[in-house]
């Protein structure tokens, strides 16, 4: 097709991108050639640019179905900031302004047109289509479609007489989650008998995963929180009175929060949702009726007061995290009542397979907030992904400390009693089993009378479903594939047995207070994690604000003017002309006409202000490649406290500043020449030299390879700091001699 070759010009100048996501572009490429398409892809991998941007290509409307009002809403307040001409149909508008979309769209100009499941069914909306016909059918959150899938909508059902209806029109489904059996019953539904797959790795690498334990929970939520300051964070509770109950408690102890659910009077709910994806509002305290409608790009922190009934939803849910790709946090409080109350609900479901069916999930749930091995590794082995990686350096278990512990006796009465059991439980029953549990399913099965029968009485639920994990880490249980997480002993677990080795454990080190378990962003590692970008976070804060009174004044959420990641690369950029703000990620050409000019005004009066300049996007050998042309004022009085003694945390403390807005200012400082007493800031003399040695290995340009490189217990601080030292002592040329650190000081 000639129409191949303008992809990349398009992904510009329409989207404001040089490059494309992992598997957008063969997607693309076969929506073009007129394939099907099953495309599932994790939450904010891309999937809506998959049928977008063909959309501008192909003649005539890509029809779009899109399970809520506000999902729709926000795509096409997205594309049209973009000048690409969308439009929506559903409950709100009027007979008359839905005539008018659809007159709009036959004149064509409409390239987008989102509708809801449920207008599908509408007679008159069907003659419409089939008499207009649309060149291309995407269905977004296709797992809708099936009866497996978490968030079942019947009405999705109605797409099998539309393909009926429009025989030859291709059709891409696409989600971001959905198990080997949901994948099943799209392509079935759908009709789908040769259609292309595409799956993406389930992997969402900026985001870190926490299971905290379910006490004074309350207190570790605003801890959470307070630790984000302005930033969008949802919390996801069990029941409508819990939303409101936490809402309200956030609200009376200084934050302001949101409640969202099914049960509040329309009007406040749909209020209360605009809020917040319009910046003005950060926490919203929701059930999940509150989530796959949700296109917020810059949201930082996710909890779950309590534990979601499936692992699916949580992932779904958690995927609400991070769109844009930057560092973002998932935290889950949990307690084995959590279990015990959603029980309660699952027993009284009335169909037996139903019934069954939740319960698996449910155990699958369960076994996954009571790891104590890889949380990333189990969450996409679940959908079928392997994960390869002893530690995925992103979740609270790969970067606890961990100890040993002699495993032999517990671990011969564990695998005794998966074996005694008949080798066709979960952990759940064997443990009660184990703890002597008079439990109905027990004495069903009798196993209140085989050898097993409460032989680890003294041990706490806790700790014997830990092992599970940690034996299936082992190689000595294994979960057979299948509906229901159950267990077997293998080869090595029975030779075990046979030979009475002796066996040794390893397991994180369980916190002594709550506080030790907190998501603490200075232990994160960024292994698993997608780099963050350096960037100037006066500056970035400037651009905030500015891209706030903009999108206020159209009326549209801050994100749809940018993103937090095209401001983030303005802010390290500092472009001062209009062909260096057109190079910025997310500015395509209709931005650039209607922001360029305000933008770049703040960027370059920040800039004189504080003596900068440009500097390329690929970072510098060292920060004194910004050209500075001499300290500011702040800068200075910044010096002349550290000439007094003060380290980086009583500088900032004393100047009300963020410590990495310190470091900055040291960095602008030694570009401009300045000498600055660093010895006194510099870490033990032996973390100085492994990280000099790491950065004439690595290099310096970039800290994130460096950081990878020396692990976890260092923190890009201190990297920032040992860098700045080089700078000034050795140009970067080589690495520092132990001698050369004197006296060196406790860090921060």
């Amino acid at each position: 097709m000639t129409m191949i070759p303008q992809l990349h010009d398009l992904l510009k100048s329409r989207f404001g991108y040089d490059r494309f996501l992992p598997m957008q572009e063969e997607v693309i490429r076969s929506v073009l050639e007129g394939r099907d398409s099953l495309v599932l892809m994790p939450t904010g991998g891309g999937k809506s640019l998959c049928y977008q941007l063909p959309a501008l290509l192909m003649d005539g409307v890509t029809l779009v179905v899109s399970p809520l009002i506000a999902l729709m809403k926000d795509q096409v307040d997205a594309l049209s900031a973009n000048d690409i001409p969308a439009a929506f149909i559903n409950s709100t508008l009027s007979n008359r302004e839905v005539d008018r979309v659809q007159l709009e769209a036959v004149r064509g100009r409409v390239k987008l047109l989102y509708v809801a499941p449920e207008r599908l069914a509408v007679p008159r909306f069907r003659e419409f289509l089939r008499a207009f016909r649309p060149s291309l059918i995407a269905v977004d959150e296709a797992h809708c479609i099936s009866e497996w899938g978490h968030d079942f909508r019947p009405d999705y059902r109605n797409m099998r007489g539309l393909r009926h209806d429009l025989p030859g029109v291709p059709v891409i489904a696409l989600t971001a989650t959905a198990t080997e059996q949901v994948r099943a019953d799209i392509v079935e539904h759908l009709g789908f008998s040769d259609a292309d797959n595409f799956v993406a790795s389930f992997n969402r690498p900026n985001l870190k995963y926490t299971v905290r334990h379910k006490r004074q929970a309350f207190d570790g939520l605003v801890e959470l929180l307070g630790e984000r300051p302005g930033e969008s964070a949802i919390v996801y509770c069990f029941s409508r009175q819990d939303t409101e109950d936490v809402a309200r408690d956030l609200s009376r102890v200084g934050m302001p929060a949101l409640p969202y659910h099914a049960g509040l009077d329309p009007e406040l709910r749909h209020t209360n949702q605009d809020r917040f994806i319009g910046g003005e509002a950060p926490i919203v305290v929701a059930t999940i009726a509150f989530g796959m409608g949700i296109d917020k790009p810059d949201v930082r922190l996710i909890v779950h007061y309590d534990m979601p009934k499936t692992l699916e939803g949580y992932y779904q849910e958690t995927g609400r995290a991070g769109r844009d790709g930057l560092p973002s946090d998932c935290v889950l409080f949990y307690s084995y009542g959590d279990k015990i109350k959603q029980d309660y609900f699952v027993d009284r479901i009335a169909n037996p397979d139903e019934r069954r069916r939740a319960e698996a999930k449910l155990a699958t749930m369960v076994e996954f907030s009571e790891l104590r091995t890889c949380r990333r590794r189990y969450l996409l082995n679940y959908f079928g992904e392997q994960w390869g990686a002893d530690s995925c350096g992103a979740c609270d278990v790969c970067l606890a400390v961990s100890e040993e512990f002699d495993a032999t006796e517990i671990s011969q009465k564990v695998l005794s009693a998966v074996i005694r059991t008949g080798e066709r439980f979960g952990a759940g029953h064997v443990v009660q089993v184990l703890r002597g549990s008079r439990a109905a399913k027990v004495l069903e099965f009798g196993h209140d009378e085989i050898s097993v029968y409460g032989i680890a009485a003294d041990q706490s639920a806790e700790d014997l479903r830990e092992l599970f994990g940690l034996l299936l880490d082992a190689g000595m249980l294994v979960k057979p594939p299948g509906e229901y997480p159950t267990y077997e002993v293998t080869d090595h677990g029975r030779d075990f047995l046979q030979r009475r080795d002796s066996l040794t454990l390893q397991r994180p080190v369980r916190p002594d207070a709550p506080a030790r378990g907190r998501s603490g962003r200075g232990r994160t590692s960024t292994r698993g994690m997608q780099a963050a970008l350096e960037y100037d976070h006066d500056l970035y804060e400037r651009l905030r604000t500015l891209r706030r009174g903009l999108a206020d004044k159209s009326g549209v959420p801050a994100f749809v003017v940018f993103g937090d990641t095209s401001l983030q690369h303005m802010a390290h950029v500092m472009p001062q002309s209009v062909e260096s703000f057109a190079s910025i990620p997310g500015v395509g050409h209709a931005k650039l006409s209607k922001y360029g000019e305000v933008f770049l005004e703040v960027i370059q009066a920040y800039a004189s202000e504080n003596g900068l300049a440009e500097r390329s996007f690929i970072a510098a050998k060292t920060p004194s490649r910004r050209l500075s042309r001499g300290p500011s004022a702040t800068h200075n009085e910044t010096k002349r406290l550290l000439e007094l003694g003060l380290n980086v945390g009583e500088i900032a403390g004393e100047r009300g500043l963020t410590q990495q807005t310190v470091l900055n200012h040291f960095e602008r400082l030694v570009a401009g020449g300045e000498d600055l007493h660093l010895a006194q800031l510099m870490p033990p003399s032996e973390r100085v030299q492994r990280i000099s040695e790491a950065f004439n290995t690595v290099g310096s340009e970039i800290l994130t390879p460096v950081l990878e490189a020396l692990g976890a217990e260092y923190t890009y601080e201190e990297l920032r700091l040992v860098r700045l030292w080089m700078t000034q002592s050795t140009g970067l040329k080589g690495g520092l001699d132990e001698s050369a650190v004197q006296a060196p000081q406790p860090f921060l």
